[in-house]
């Protein structure tokens, strides 16, 4: 994208062509009591070194992931990270966020995003996929408005182990549009769904499910589909874990109709909570009703492969009311993160990944389930997160661990009242051995100190 600077006669000139006689007068429709009419209460100007010093002293006050060892999911995971990917977006004809909307001079940004696009759609078993949305926690509100598009009806049935912050987005996104959303809650034993639970209606427009879920069980996504297919509604899968599918069967084979999620774990770093990456994918028979964008590949007169954007659903390309999408600000950088993080990988790279994840915090769990004082919460199969119940304040082992620069997890009784005195845990295929047993001695000695 070029900056095209203009001159002020050029500025003064473009003002008087549309009829006004000065910039402000752009303003006017703004009362004039919100209008700005003095400088911003700025500190004064600093030099660069200055400036720089500063931010290394503020830096200073956070500790970084390299500092601690993390136990800490919930939708945010420390994964490694080939040094090849910042090699890569690194360079200046990739390294934007913006739209490549001209396929002429934008064929290797658009080429990366349909390879994304393709990679996405073999991991998760479905048709078409988006060339990127915000983040997981809008990809899934985008789903629910999507469903609603394709059934017609208002009334959506989330689980209660879907992400909470992935819900309140949910609910922030549909509280004006007359949506009926209806909380459907987990088994206290399984930490998981029951199936036969959960009733859907004609009135339904879609059943949300993630998995694994917020607690790390993994859910029954196929008997859901089922349920929900019954009463003519779609089945709509997050996966906020997508290292996960490394090993699970993909949504997609399991009756999934949309399938969405968090890419961050594809390379992407934690980065203090973004900026990260939504997947969205669905069935090809719904794809014009898909938010977002879909580059594809076309030929040209002389048989010559190119790339262009074949479906933009978004306002300024179409008529307002048939627009499904406001979606401006694109995530390609992440997008392209993600599919060189795939294309590093291989198929056999992320099973290998996926494995170590799944084997570290089985370890984990066995050793900490054996601690006096400390029990696995929920009877279920999980990937990489479980949660565990201690009959000692939460917060204080949490903190315990956190003095010996462990990450411990995070304390459900903030989302989940009826599990105040449990803590969710994560492990990845970053946490060497040495540090999973230094978890378990920190525990012990928390309990011995009783």
């Amino acid at each position: 994208m070029r900056y095209i600077p203009n001159s002020a006669e050029e500025r003064a000139q473009m003002v008087r062509e549309i009829g006004l006689s000065d910039v402000s007068d752009l303003f006017r429709p703004i009362p004039e009591k919100f209008r700005l009419r003095e400088p911003l209460r700025l500190p004064p100007a600093q030099a660069e070194s200055d400036v720089l010093a500063l931010f290394r002293r503020l830096a200073a006050e956070n500790a970084s992931a390299g500092e601690m060892t993390l136990f800490l999911g919930a939708g945010a995971y420390h994964h490694f990270i080939p040094s090849l990917i910042d090699a890569l977006i690194s360079r200046a004809e990739f390294y934007t966020s913006y739209t490549p909307y001209q396929p002429e001079i934008s064929q290797g940004t658009l080429q990366a995003i349909f390879e994304y696009q393709t990679l996405i759609c073999q991991i998760t078993g479905m048709d078409v996929a988006s060339a990127a949305l915000y983040d997981g926690s809008t990809a899934l509100a985008e789903a629910v408005l999507m469903a609603e598009r394709l059934t017609d009806r208002r009334h959506v049935i989330l689980a209660a182990t879907v992400h909470p912050e992935y819900r309140q987005v949910v609910q922030t996104y549909t509280k004006t549009l007359g949506f009926d959303l209806t909380l459907a809650d987990y088994d206290r034993e399984t930490g998981c769904l029951d199936p036969t639970s959960v009733r859907p209606t004609p009135d339904t427009a879609a059943v949300v499910v993630q998995s694994p879920n917020f607690f790390g069980g993994i859910e029954d996504v196929e008997t859901l589909a089922e349920r929900a297919h019954d009463v003519g509604a779609l089945l709509i899968v997050v996966v906020t874990e997508p290292i996960s599918l490394g090993l699970l069967r993909p949504p997609g084979s399991c009756g999934a109709d949309i399938v969405v999620g968090e890419g961050q774990s594809f390379g992407v770093p934690l980065s203090f909570g973004g900026p990260y990456l939504g997947l969205l994918a669905t069935r090809e028979k719904f794809v014009r009703q898909m938010p977002g964008r879909i580059v594809g590949q076309a030929f040209d007169h002389q048989g010559r492969r190119g790339f262009v954007l074949t479906l933009a659903t978004r306002e300024q390309f179409i008529r307002r009311e048939k627009a499904t999408s406001n979606i401006c600000t694109s995530q390609e950088l992440c997008a392209l993160m993600a599919a060189i993080y795939l294309c590093t990988l291989g198929p056999q790279g992320l099973r290998e990944v996926a494995f170590q994840n799944l084997q570290k915090a089985a370890y984990l769990s066995r050793r900490i389930a054996r601690l006096p004082g400390f029990s696995l919460r929920f009877r279920h199969s999980f990937f990489n997160e479980f949660v565990v119940r201690t009959n000692r304040p939460v917060n204080q082992v949490l903190r315990r661990l956190q003095q010996e620069k462990i990450l411990g997890g995070l304390a459900l009784g903030q989302f989940y009242p009826e599990l105040g005195d449990c803590f969710l845990v994560c492990v990845t295929e970053t946490i060497p051995r040495e540090e999973l047993d230094r978890y378990v001695a920190v525990l012990e000695q928390e309990t011995s100190s009783s």
